[in-house]
């Protein structure tokens, strides 16, 4: 979604900067300051309306990321728990539901050039809500059953998703 990360980062958005586990060895300073982002954002915007956007799998998807994954699901990377079950924990109760968009580009994933170029013909956007219930909120981090929990709330929710996606482009076919 082109120009998004600019109009996000003018609206004092906060970006959370996640480290791989080889580059916390050499840099155990920052372990942890992920979190403390998060948790800085999510007590700003305690008393205001808002919104949170988490991009799930963490990543863009590419056929080379999907195959390094083995990922299970036929569309989709695997999902990250950790920072979505976070947000959920520290402003769970200023949130009521979870807004899942997904975008499908029937013609093959465009480049910013051809957005640009007005190539872009055709766009599927499917958007899918949740309740945000007491089941998805919990310490993520130091309570491990709820950690398994949500895993599987989450893997659940995912190869939901992943099923809404193969409709669609089953769907863009027929058309």
């Amino acid at each position: 979604m082109p120009f998004l990360g600019l109009a996000w980062w003018a609206l004092d958005f906060p970006f959370m900067k996640r480290y791989s586990q080889s580059f916390l060895r050499k840099n155990p300073h920052l372990r942890g300051k992920d979190l403390e982002t998060t948790r800085k954002a999510c007590a700003k915007f305690k008393h205001k309306p808002v919104s949170v956007m988490s991009f799930i799998e963490g990543t863009r998807y590419t056929q080379d990321k999907y195959d390094k994954q083995k990922s299970p699901f036929n569309h989709l990377l695997k999902p990250k728990a950790g920072g979505i079950a976070f947000v959920l924990d520290a402003m769970g109760e200023n949130l009521n539901k979870i807004v899942d968009v997904t975008i499908y580009y029937p013609e093959g994933v465009p480049t910013f050039v051809d957005f640009l170029c007005g190539k872009v013909k055709k766009i599927q956007v499917e958007v899918y809500t949740t309740e945000i219930t007491k089941e998805l909120t919990g310490d993520y981090f130091n309570d491990r059953a709820y950690k398994i929990s949500f895993q599987k709330w989450l893997t659940q929710f995912w190869h939901d998703k992943d099923a809404r996606f193969n409709n669609m482009m089953k769907e863009s076919t027929k058309t």
